[in-house]
């Protein structure tokens, strides 16, 4: 089976050679997404929290496109600037993130481009 590409005007656009998510068989690999407005491509927000809504929002419009939902994410990467981070990111997350079976999840701390706070990609299997 080929792989496919998915895509969305309501996330936004990439800046580089990748799609904002790639299926194959069941599984569907998203593209690390970050707080931009799709059609602005501007940051949303100044503090990891706001950034982190829109990050998933973002993350929410590409699965929706792929005919998934958070339910069927199985992994979560979370990267953050700042260690500091951690709780804010954290307490938004576990607002935003649905119920249990919570996905796995790994946070690491890396650079991003400037004024950037957060990146997530996400792993789902779609259909048993």
């Amino acid at each position: 089976m080929g792989k496919v590409a998915i895509s969305t005007e309501n996330a936004p656009t990439p800046v580089a050679n990748f799609a904002q998510a790639v299926r194959k068989g069941n599984i569907l690999q998203l593209a690390g997404q970050v707080a931009f407005e799709p059609g602005t491509n501007k940051i949303v927000g100044d503090s990891v929290g706001e950034q982190t809504r829109q990050t998933v929002k973002n993350l929410t419009a590409v699965l929706e496109a792929a005919g998934a939902s958070w339910d069927d994410v199985v992994m979560v990467r979370a990267y953050l600037t700042d260690t500091g981070h951690f709780a804010e990111f954290n307490e938004v997350y576990n607002e935003l993130i649905g119920g249990e079976p919570f996905p796995a999840r790994t946070t690491v701390y890396v650079g991003l481009p400037a004024g950037l706070l957060v990146e997530i990609d996400v792993l789902a299997v779609i259909g048993d």
